[in-house]
């Protein structure tokens, strides 16, 4: 039986794969180009918060770690939608007080890292930038970035979770016929800025919510933080009238900001400091296929399919990936032949799904959260689901609390839903009669 693994990628999806595997008294080495995060500060300015979901929480209970991470976990029971007036919206999420939960990357990689070095059988070596893997020996070769020595591991079976640049794709990509590969950049980049604790460490804004200001073609959201703070991240074109490319002195920036979000100044004293210091960076999908190769590597998360923040299921999606990875393990009786075609099989579709789903959604958060009709019609889809959740669960419930449904199922169930709801919203006099018997019955017989 295969019991040795290298793992490429000590991000999120690789310290918890980690975790699962050695569990199942597998040896594993995790190999982490960037220096040990938990005594170097790595993420400063570009760090997204993450929003944890269902199938989140699955892949977390799976290895018994939940509890440990809800301790770093703030739950979010609706978007707070911002307006230009100053007026705030809120849009609850779910039913129930369901949440989403917003964890800082670093403190929730910090932690799998701790939980994945308490397992007997983890080694995570730090500062190893990949530089190759002969496919045929299964031997992958690293740099050390500190000492520039070069090392080499072997190993039963290899795993690429080096994120969305992943030198573990690039490899096989190069020692592979027919590899598709295909990377897509939105024309929006972010930029991370900050609204620190008040004067005695309370929150500024509402603690649990996820805020948005959405302005059309930009936005910009704020997620809680344990200390406090909120992390603010600006998505905008990177040109434009409106842009990373026009908006570059000082006095822009605080012109800027007054205008379009005039109740979050206040509350940002670096503002114009954090603007000006913080990168740009760009957002990304990634789809390529296979994602497993001779039955003995495999990629996953971001390594597989890297996508855009906007439904907050990046994370998620690469936890799934184990949690499906987990499940054939147990099925195949540790048969590798057999569980790698299969997850591939199932997760290639769901990779692709939500990676469509993310892009869709970004249109929504920008555009759409300030729209009355929009909003009308989400209340219509609420005010049914309710009186049939059997008949109809909302996309993004599907896609964030329901993690018995695969994404691709989601797209799909979302896509129809879509065409009889835009009928629904045709209806004459819709705004007054959207809670009536009538348009429960059209919406029952478009179902049908």
């Amino acid at each position: 039986m295969s019991k040795s693994v290298n793992i490429i990628g000590a991000g999120l999806v690789g310290s918890l794969l980690s975790i699962y595997l050695a569990k199942r008294g597998y040896k594993i080495d995790l190999f982490e180009r960037r220096p040990d995060m938990r005594t170097a500060n790595i993420y400063a300015g570009r760090s997204i918060n993450l929003a944890l979901s269902d199938r989140g929480w699955k892949g977390l209970e799976g290895v018994g770690i939940a509890d440990e991470i809800k301790k770093i976990a703030i739950p979010m029971y609706a978007r707070a939608i911002h307006h230009k007036d100053g007026t705030t919206v809120h849009q609850p999420y779910g039913k129930d007080n369901q949440a989403i939960y917003s964890v800082s990357r670093a403190e929730i990689n910090m932690r799998l890292m701790d939980l994945a070095e308490q397992q007997e059988n983890v080694k995570i070596h730090f500062n190893e930038r990949c530089t190759s893997i002969d496919r045929a020996n299964l031997e992958a070769y690293f740099e050390n970035s500190e000492t520039k020595k070069t090392s080499s591991s072997k190993s039963d079976l290899m795993f690429g979770s080096d994120g969305a640049f992943a030198a573990s794709r690039l490899n096989m990509q190069l020692s592979s016929d027919r590899f598709e590969y295909n990377q897509h950049y939105i024309s929006a980049g972010y930029k991370e800025l900050i609204i620190p604790p008040g004067p005695n460490g309370e929150f500024l804004l509402e603690k649990n919510a996820l805020h948005i200001w959405p302005r059309g073609s930009f936005m910009m959201i704020a997620l809680p933080n344990m200390d406090g703070n909120f992390t603010c991240t600006l998505f905008f074109p990177f040109e434009g009238e409106k842009s990373f490319a026009a908006i570059k002195t000082r006095e822009q920036v605080q012109k800027f900001f007054e205008e379009e979000f005039p109740n979050a100044v206040p509350l940002m004293p670096t503002l114009v400091d954090d603007y000006m210091k913080n990168p740009v960076s760009s957002l990304v999908t990634v789809k390529c296929f296979p994602w497993t190769f001779d039955n003995k590597v495999g990629l996953i998360g971001d390594a597989a399919h890297a996508i855009v923040p906007f439904y907050g299921q990046g994370m998620n999606c690469g936890f799934e990936d184990c949690v499906v990875l987990n499940d054939l393990i147990g099925k195949h009786n540790e048969d590798w032949n057999k569980i790698f075609p299969e997850y591939e099989a199932l997760r290639k579709p769901d990779g692709d799904a939500i990676a469509d789903l993310a892009i869709a959604n970004f249109i929504e958060m920008r555009d759409k959260t300030a729209d009355p009709k929009f909003l009308l019609q989400k209340k219509i889809e609420a005010h049914f689901s309710n009186k049939h959740p059997d008949k109809w669960i909302p996309l993004y419930s599907m896609v964030t609390y329901s993690p018995h449904i695969r994404y691709s199922t989601a797209l799909k169930e979302g896509q129809k839903q879509e065409v009889i709801m835009q009928k629904i919203m045709a209806m004459p006099d819709i705004d007054t009669k959207w809670d009536s018997e009538e348009v429960e019955n059209a919406i029952l017989n478009s179902i049908m």
